[in-house]
């Protein structure tokens, strides 16, 4: 029942690259999307009310109730949009900014020089102000110095706390004892203010081999579709290389990689052509309703995100941070993801991360699983838009 309302869809040259339905598949529940979505910026913002079903998945995942998933999504709104202007009120004394759940508001941490009329500047904005030692500016260059090391298996990342005001590195539980890893910790420590943390295991990208779904795929790897983009989509890197052909849930031939980049980065986007197209949409997979994307803008850690791909789904979590350089168990190195508390699975890879709204990135890798909990990192979707010049397809 549910393929021949799929292969109907495909053959009227419906293809959803869901924004956080992701990891491609399904060309198929954007029954519900409009059919002739108009562009919009990237960055545009919206005042659109949150559908019941990211109420619900706000619910379960958050253990909210309705009206409190709709205090805290308005309050996440309010936060996203005054953050540019907080942070040009700190100046050099900026420290980092959050979004701080407990009290619905944004935090900006300025650090402890900073003259009086700048903590006024701050608040005057509305967000709240906490003073720290560090500006964001020495964490960012001293991450910058741990970004040159070398890292060994058991150091699993590091990105800048921004709550912490530090640099945390995280090293996998058991590895700690380990002599490069403790070199490397050693050495990430003269590079700047550092702290170490403990973590269950190494993180691992997402792909998956050939499995029955509703994917793409390339050769024999099966991933996830992330957002629309006017010409075709964007996906994880290490789905696919430029040049290779990409094909649907039918094995109907969709495009091609038009650009990749893995390691490093990981990051790609896909031509769609054959009778396919895109619309703004991220599959809801019957968990919540299909949701519109709307633009891009940026959610501050500690904000609520879902993710959506082919393998687990809809799934929430929260931004625990941003920038962070993340150690795969293979040796690839990645820098500049955002980490999440979101959960996911081999084949969620390239799918759509949204907070609202608004397009946030795609799935990059991660550990554990959706049924014991784990943590996920995506690629921010702004620098795949202007890496390649790509339009973000919005409602």
């Amino acid at each position: 029942m549910r393929r021949s309302r799929l292969r109907h869809l495909g053959l009227a040259g419906l293809l959803v690259l869901g924004s956080l339905t992701a990891v491609g598949t399904l060309p198929a529940s954007a029954a519900d999307a409009p059919s002739s979505p108009s562009s919009s910026s990237p960055s545009s913002s919206s005042e659109q009310p949150a559908s019941a079903g990211l109420l619900d998945a706000m619910q379960r995942d958050f253990g909210l109730t309705r009206a409190e998933a709709e205090d805290r999504l308005a309050a996440e709104r309010d936060a996203t949009g005054i953050e540019p202007a907080a942070r040009r009120a700190a100046g050099k004394a900026f420290g980092g900014s959050w979004f701080d759940a407990d009290a619905g508001r944004l935090t900006v941490a300025v650090t402890s020089d900073a003259a009086p009329s700048t903590v006024r500047a701050v608040r005057a904005t509305g967000a709240q102000v906490r003073t720290v030692e560090h500006s964001a500016q020495r964490l960012d260059a001293a991450k910058a110095r741990v970004d040159r090391l070398d890292a060994p298996a058991g150091v699993s990342g590091w990105h800048v706390d921004q709550a912490a005001n530090r640099v945390v590195v995280d090293v996998v539980d058991g590895e700690r004892a380990d002599n490069d890893v403790r070199r490397f910790v050693r050495q990430a420590r003269e590079a700047g203010p550092v702290t170490v943390r403990t973590v269950a295991s190494a993180p691992r990208t997402f792909a998956a081999g050939t499995v029955g779904g509703d994917p793409y795929y390339t050769g024999n790897v099966r991933c996830s579709i992330g957002f629309s983009v006017h010409g075709g989509f964007v996906t994880a890197g290490h789905c696919g290389r430029a040049g290779a052909s990409v094909s649907g849930w039918d094995r109907s031939y969709i495009g091609t990689f038009q650009g990749s980049s893995f390691p490093d980065n990981d990051y790609a986007w896909v031509s769609v052509g054959s009778g396919w197209w895109t619309v703004p949409v991220v599959l809801g997979w019957g968990t919540v309703s299909d949701q519109l994307v709307r633009g891009s803008n940026v959610a501050p850690a500690g904000a609520s995100i879902c993710r959506s791909g082919s393998t687990t789904h809809w799934h929430c979590g929260t931004v625990l941070a941003h920038n962070e350089t993340v150690n795969y168990s293979d040796g690839s190195v990645v820098h500049q993801l955002t980490k999440t508390s979101v959960c996911a699975e081999g084949g969620d890879s390239g799918g759509s991360f949204i907070s609202g709204d608004q397009a946030q990135g795609v799935t990059s890798g991660g550990w554990g699983n959706c049924s014991s909990g784990g943590e996920t990192w995506f690629q921010p979707v702004n620098e795949i838009l202007n890496r390649y010049g790509l339009t973000l397809h919005t409602a």
